[in-house]
């Protein structure tokens, strides 16, 4: 900690001339050999080729320095900004509050904002405002303090966080369609198919209105796909360490799994947003147990529709590298030619099929940064792998 220098409010550390050299000789201890003996102009051109903006004022608000990069950020010419007041890149609605804040920093010490980088609006040449993240720091050069802050043009991160909250708000909306406006005519339609069915007692007719109640039915289960599709597509949640085993059978436990066997072998843990995980688990638990694979959904189907249930081996289990997990299953498996389509939207070969529950462990496992490769297990079944 630097002394008080004379002029400077008490608790506010000004650096004195010894604790200068110190500080000489610090940062002569963070150079190479080479460049101990750099000079003025090597310092320069360091800051001269920054990429940040970097602004120093004095305790009058005066610009004593500007580096070309603030041109680039705001369009300023460094040599026309020295000599004026820091208000100049000030949007006219926040100028009385920066003064006001500065010169309370001045008197008492203390500080407003974080110091170590405050997101703010700054004025463009043009007039229009930039957002900027800045990082200050109080210094003092022969007896005057002076306060010199490095600027970070924010402007594409803000944009992408903007078009997020968009995209947000329309899967929102999408999803109050789905959930009521799509979801409750669909359910008068299924309770009167229900009733036609009941006071059907001549069975004339059967086979239409069994038709009539898989449309439905298929219908319904493309709208609880799209709506979990759309909640994939909000982003992550809160993610930490879980067990995959213990997600894994929790997970099973929600799958209609008839006469099919799960196998779990040491998958491990890793870092995640435990719904989405399981929605992954539940969809690849799904398309194993109700469909055999992706490539024979029709079949399986009626297999389990005159069976009973389908004798299906779903096996979960971790990666040789110790670096992530995989599901696999003793089904009819996916043709390598296919592999690289079953993510995609709509991608299916049958007729009930909705083709979205793949392209859900898709979007989890990129909202996730996991890599997922499709294969072939020993049986001949499905492998899905995921690299984390």
């Amino acid at each position: 900690m630097g002394s008080n220098v004379a002029g400077a409010p008490e608790g506010v550390e000004m650096t004195s001339g010894d604790e200068a050299t110190r500080e000489e000789e610090s940062i002569a201890d963070l150079l190479h050999p080479r460049l101990r003996d750099a000079d003025e102009a090597f310092f320069r051109t360091l800051v001269e080729n920054t990429s940040e903006g970097i602004l120093t004022i004095d305790a009058e608000s005066t610009i004593l320095f500007a580096n070309p990069a603030i041109e680039r950020i705001l369009g300023y010419e460094p040599a026309e900004l020295v000599g004026s007041s820091k208000l100049e890149i000030i949007p006219d609605r926040l100028k009385a509050v920066h003064e006001r804040r500065l010169q309370q920093y001045i008197e008492t010490g203390e500080r407003n904002i974080d110091w170590d980088g405050v997101e703010l609006p700054a004025r463009h040449e043009d007039g229009h405002e930039v957002p900027v993240t800045i990082s200050l720091r109080e210094h003092e050069f022969r007896g005057e303090r002076l306060f010199t802050g490095i600027f970070r043009d924010v402007s594409r991160e803000k944009a992408q966080e903007e078009r997020l909250e968009d995209q947000n708000e329309r899967l929102e909306r999408f999803a109050s369609v789905l959930s009521h406006d799509l979801r409750n005519p669909l359910n008068v339609a299924q309770g009167y198919t229900e009733l036609i069915a009941a006071e059907n007692e001549d069975g004339d007719g059967d086979e239409r209105v069994e038709e009539l109640a898989e449309s439905l039915d298929r219908m319904e289960e493309l709208i609880e796909d799209m709506l979990e599709l759309a909640q994939q597509e909000g982003g992550l949640g809160t993610t930490r360490r879980l067990s995959v085993e213990e997600v894994v059978r929790e997970t099973w436990g929600w799958v209609r799994t008839d006469d099919a066997d799960l196998t779990v072998e040491a998958p491990g843990s890793i870092d995640a947003d435990r719904s989405r995980l399981a929605s992954l688990l539940e969809n690849l638990f799904r398309n194993a147990v109700e469909h055999g694979s992706p490539s024979h959904r029709s079949q399986a189907r009626d297999d389990a529709v005159e069976h009973g249930g389908n004798d299906v081996t779903v096996r979960v289990g971790g990666l040789e590298d110790g670096e992530g997990f995989y599901v696999e299953d003793s089904g009819e498996g996916i043709p390598e030619d296919a592999r690289t389509a079953v993510f995609e939207q709509g991608y299916t070969t049958s007729a009930e099929g909705t083709g979205i529950g793949l392209s859900i462990v898709e979007e989890v496992a990129d909202a996730h940064d996991w890599t997922v490769r499709v294969g072939e297990s020993e049986e001949g079944g499905a492998r899905f792998e995921f690299h984390v």
